[in-house]
């Protein structure tokens, strides 16, 4: 009887832990504001190595299938978006910072106060302005886009997604004040900043959730 008990007990904490560990794809921000993703449980997440990144662009995070070559596809190349349990993850693929490209893959965000907010690398005017290396300014063609690449690989900064128009706009110091606006304590705070790296910026979006 306790072994029925107690196989019953591990069933359905297997059942509950299944539950609780979803995986939701979205093909695009109207699916997301519907809550009508698909739900899957197979999905394989991994972080992209410094090399690959470099090598290759693209974001920090890998998405695909095992044994399913069709799904992987459609993850690289037609999905918007995926959750996973609380995490989120932004198919770099399908955005864009002015006219200027994110590569592939997906990158970690956030979901706060009804927009999205995805951690990238610097590109066009953001990286010109705050990060890119002085010597990346004097180059062209191929060999100024992997010097500004290597230099960029370990930098990361915020973008947010208006889902009305999927317009993405850099989270820097001005943006980030506005966001702050009705949380005088926060704003203060980030006054004293001096950076608008990633982990400032995260630290007063999670704030705000």
């Amino acid at each position: 009887m306790k072994t029925i008990l107690l196989s019953g007990i591990l069933v359905c904490m297997m059942v509950a832990v299944q539950a609780d560990a979803q995986q939701i794809i979205y093909a695009n921000m109207k699916e997301i504001l519907r809550a009508e993703g698909d739900t899957l449980t197979t999905l394989k997440i991994e972080k992209r190595s410094k090399n690959q990144q470099m090598l290759m662009g693209g974001a920090d995070y890998k998405i695909s299938v095992d044994n399913n070559a069709g799904l992987s596809r459609y993850l690289k190349s037609r999905c918007f978006a995926v959750r996973a349990d609380t995490s989120w993850y932004v198919n770099t693929r399908k955005v864009r910072y002015k006219r200027f490209r994110f590569g592939g893959w997906y990158a970690p965000a956030v979901w706060v106060q009804g927009k999205l907010y995805f951690c990238a690398q610097p590109v066009g005017s953001v990286a010109a302005e705050t990060i890119t290396p002085a010597d990346a300014t004097r180059l062209r063609g191929e060999i100024g886009a992997a010097i500004a690449s290597s230099g960029l690989v370990n930098d990361r900064v915020y973008y947010e997604i208006d889902p009305e128009t999927s317009k993405v706009e850099f989270v820097g110091r001005e943006k980030m004040l506005e966001l702050l606006t009705n949380f005088p304590d926060l704003r203060e705070a980030y006054q004293e900043e001096c950076s608008e790296a990633a982990a400032v910026t995260r630290k007063y979006l999670l704030r705000l959730k």
